[in-house]
């Protein structure tokens, strides 16, 4: 699963990048995005590009994959199907935090693409009601087949769109699953880069630029 990302970049580049017209909350570059905290999500609305900040994670449980939905859940679960009917999203982002193994140790790596451009993950949202009949906007992050370089790390990934695949996905016209299939495929591991970073970035208050530096292994930032 992907637990960690983050989204640093200025908002007019966000807003290029994603061709938002409309910007619903005060914007601020996250460096360590943890599941349960307020992420940037895009949206389409009547045709309008829209960046907005739901919940990472779907509320109530009802699923397995309440943070990352695998695709291949996706196709079984009717609850995931309804909102790729009509509930598609895409998460910017411009980094993935994983954990590598060597042995009994481990350090902290960040994946990025290799031009360090911003890139967006198919998501889906659903707005649940609380006790009190407050809305609950909530996301998660689909899931698809790891690339060789994130298969170093876990078997999954984010479905990440190319530009034009991120139209299709939130394409208002489009509610056929199977018809979006073919875009959420492993995104190319040619295109993409692992460093190693801090390992302070399992601590979900530290958001600060250090979370994206690149980390010296041999200054013993391995994890035991």
């Amino acid at each position: 699963m992907c637990q960690r990302f983050s989204m640093a970049a200025e908002l007019p580049e966000v807003q290029e990048h994603f061709q938002i017209e409309r910007v619903m909350y005060y914007y601020r570059n996250r460096y360590n995005i943890s599941p349960t905290q307020n992420i940037p999500v895009v949206l389409q609305q009547n045709g309008e590009r829209i960046l907005d900040e739901f919940r990472w994670g779907f509320i109530p449980y009802w699923g397995k994959d309440a943070i990352n939905a695998d695709l291949r859940n996706v196709h079984r679960n009717p609850a995931y199907r309804k909102m790729v009917d009509k509930q598609r999203c895409i998460i910017p982002c411009n980094g993935l935090y994983y954990w590598k193994q060597e042995g009994k140790r481990s350090y902290a790596v960040r994946v990025v693409m290799k031009n360090r451009s911003m890139f967006g993950v198919a998501g889906l949202y659903e707005i649940w009601r609380d006790a009190r009949g407050e809305p609950l906007r909530t996301c998660t992050l689909v899931m698809t087949e790891a690339n060789p370089l994130i298969g170093e790390f876990e078997s999954r990934m984010p479905a990440i769109l190319s530009p034009g695949n991120m139209n299709r996905w939130l394409d208002e016209q489009t509610n056929d699953l199977d018809a979006l299939d073919p875009i959420l495929m492993p995104h190319s591991a040619a295109e993409m880069h692992a460093y190693a970073v801090t390992p302070l970035i399992e601590n979900n208050r530290h958001d600060t630029d250090e979370c994206i530096r690149e980390m010296d292994l041999n200054r013993a930032w391995i994890k035991r």
